[in-house]
């Protein structure tokens, strides 16, 4: 069971230092706080993986929790909002989930969890103050994502521009929508085994859904994927 969380954690951190790469590049705020959520999804499944391997401890469970139960959600939703709404509306909505964040490691950090009531990750070791925390960012960061890929969606092929820009943002919004499904129906005591397929899974379509644009080769800095890119502009030529 190891071997999944691990290949979700190798995808989400290649993914983010893609991400990290193009803003880099260009330096644009959506694409910084898309890297900051791909890299909390590298924490989050890196420690399902230490788990699965060396067992639960204090400290994977609480990393778990808090960037994955609590904060990649939003930040990848965030990251939504600030490309498709004006700065200062972005400015305000980031200063709040700042906030937020800032409370939720407090929370997380500073709770009394008994681990031993616990047969597999879940929630239920957390105390309700802090589990309260989740559904809201959760929800936010989800219908951002999820809602903000549709809208792109729509608004390329109402336009009749850019097809492969249509294909891309469906692509990611039906990623965004599998994990949150996972973490539903594990808090209804679904399988922790069908969580993590669909941890990976929805990782693997969101990074395809955004290597499908084609525009995101020519922003790359990556040696390998100029030559690419390259060699493709030969053959439609």
């Amino acid at each position: 069971m190891a071997i999944v969380p691990l290949l979700s954690a190798v995808v989400s951190l290649v993914f983010a230092l893609t991400v990290l790469d193009q803003y880099f590049a260009r330096r644009k705020a959506y694409q910084l706080i898309w890297a900051i959520g791909l890299f909390l999804y590298f924490i989050s499944t890196g420690a399902e993986f230490w788990t699965e391997t060396w067992g639960l401890n204090e400290v994977s469970y609480r990393l778990w929790y808090l960037c994955g139960a609590i904060l990649v959600a939003a930040y990848l939703g965030m990251g939504t909002l600030y490309l498709l709404t004006r700065r200062r509306t972005g400015h305000i909505i980031m200063a709040v989930l700042l906030v937020v964040s800032v409370y939720a490691v407090f929370s997380v950090f500073t709770a009394s969890i008994d681990l031993s009531t616990l047969e597999s990750l879940s929630g239920k070791a957390m105390p309700l103050r802090v589990r309260l925390i989740t559904p809201f960012l959760n929800i936010f960061g989800t219908v951002a994502l999820v809602g903000g890929a549709i809208y792109s969606a729509w608004a390329f092929w109402r336009r009749r521009v850019m097809p492969h820009r249509v294909v891309s943002n469906i692509l990611i919004a039906v990623g965004a929508i599998l994990p949150a499904l996972g973490g539903t129906s594990m808090r209804f005591g679904g399988a922790i085994t069908a969580f993590y397929l669909l941890e990976l899974m929805g990782i693997l379509i969101i990074f395809f859904g955004f290597l499908r644009s084609r525009e995101v080769f020519g922003l790359y800095r990556f040696p390998l994927i100029h030559g690419f890119r390259k060699v493709s502009s030969k053959f439609e030529e």
